[in-house]
């Protein structure tokens, strides 16, 4: 497939350029170090073109899932250098695609022109360089661009955080001919949910190891298992949310399971430790496994798990929810207001219910497909507010 092209690529490029200068600046400002070169809209557009034809082969009956980072090896730690760099193509990113398809390792992608090691960083590509796949890295400087291969035809544009963590913020989806461009100032909404705003902000100081960031992690815990959950957070030290949970619940928790609340409230030195970072994930997994249960996990803000397999209820004397808002983190979206059946099935018409009637918690729904609602209470607009989040979350 090699010549061929993807028009949204070259739609993209340009814009994707202008946002990772920003992103640079902001860095700097921010006294990250190292920081990567920024490709400009030729070497985006070329990355982006190849990754979209690779996803649509196919290596030995298997998907390609890829991630590449136009960094070179002059500016990764530890990088695996190919002798013979390959072109970037699709038959190529496939064929090595086995190799890289671990979370963490990424194709180096770079000018032909190599800088060698130890060298200092170039300007970015000129649109006359011929961009070459020189090897893998595993770690790569602040605001790299990165794009992933998600699923066939679906790719997503990403930059490292700089983070000890080593965790990335979505900049951009495509899907074919759909481009969605993540809109920055969402995590600004006057009453939006914080999980919301730890999603989306570049410089916002939560972080996956931080508190708000164990949210994130549960919410992509939910989608990944594939069969659609349901998360109530509840506010701590109040039963107001059982007026709108069907009792018996069959599945209550007693003393309420508070691993999680325990490795949230470590000190910020013990969070850096790989020891509380593996029994986070593993805490997190194992609660985000009970939302593929039929029913609610009910959640503190504290992040104390009562009870799963919860049913939910109209609260006696609440009305039913007809309308609610939607928005979506991108930018040009304008919000709409649309019946919650229009969102998906039973869960999102709960949790639209439950949110409305106890309106200090927030609901988290994972659809099948990979949707992603945050439901929370807007005061401003005296309604529910669904945030349909998952290009943050792919």
């Amino acid at each position: 497939m090699k010549g061929q092209t993807y028009p949204a690529a070259r739609i993209i490029a340009p814009r994707i350029q202008t946002l990772f200068t920003e992103h640079v600046a902001e860095a700097r400002r921010r006294g990250l170090h190292p920081i990567a070169t920024v490709p400009d809209a030729a070497a985006i557009e070329a990355i982006i073109g190849a990754a979209f034809w690779a996803s649509l082969r196919r290596e030995e009956g298997y998907v390609p899932k890829i991630s590449l980072a136009f960094a070179g090896p002059h500016e990764t730690l530890h990088p695996l250098r190919f002798e013979r760099p390959l072109p970037l193509d699709s038959a190529a990113l496939t064929r090595v695609a086995p190799a890289v398809e671990r979370a963490g390792i990424h194709l180096g992608v770079w000018p032909a022109s190599d800088v060698p090691p130890g060298s200092e960083a170039q300007p970015a590509a000129s649109e006359g360089d011929d961009l070459r796949v020189w090897g893998t890295a595993r770690a790569i400087p602040a605001t790299c661009f990165v794009l992933e291969v998600a699923a066939p035809g679906l790719l997503v544009v990403k930059h490292h955080r700089g983070e000890e963590s080593g965790k990335f913020v979505n900049v951009a989806v495509l899907e074919a001919d759909e481009i969605k461009i993540v809109d920055q100032r969402s995590s600004s909404l006057p009453d939006g949910p914080a999980v919301l705003t730890s999603l989306v902000r570049f410089d916002s100081p939560a972080s996956w190891v931080d508190s708000l960031g164990v949210l994130v992690q549960l919410a992509v815990s939910m989608r990944g298992h594939g069969r659609g959950g349901l998360l109530l957070v509840v506010p701590d030290a109040s039963d107001g949310w059982r007026d709108s949970i069907v009792r018996p619940i069959p599945y209550a928790v007693s003393p309420p399971f508070s691993e999680l609340a325990i490795l949230s409230r470590e000190t910020q030195a013990a969070r850096r430790r790989p020891e509380w970072q593996e029994s986070l994930v593993r805490t997190v997994n194992g609660i985000g496994g009970l939302t593929a249960v039929d029913g609610a996990v009910i959640l503190t803000a504290s992040y104390e798990v009562l009870a799963f397999g919860a049913k939910i209820v109209r609260k006696a004397g609440s009305p039913q929810v007809e309308r609610v808002t939607v928005t979506e983190p991108i930018e040009d979206a304008q919000p709409s207001l649309v019946d919650p059946a229009q969102l998906g099935g039973t869960r999102h018409l709960s949790a639209a219910q439950f949110v409305h009637d106890q309106r200090e918690a927030v609901a988290l729904v994972a659809s099948q497909d990979g949707r992603f609602t945050v439901f929370a209470w807007s005061p401003r607009e005296q309604m529910v507010h669904a945030h349909r989040v998952e290009v943050l979350l792919l």
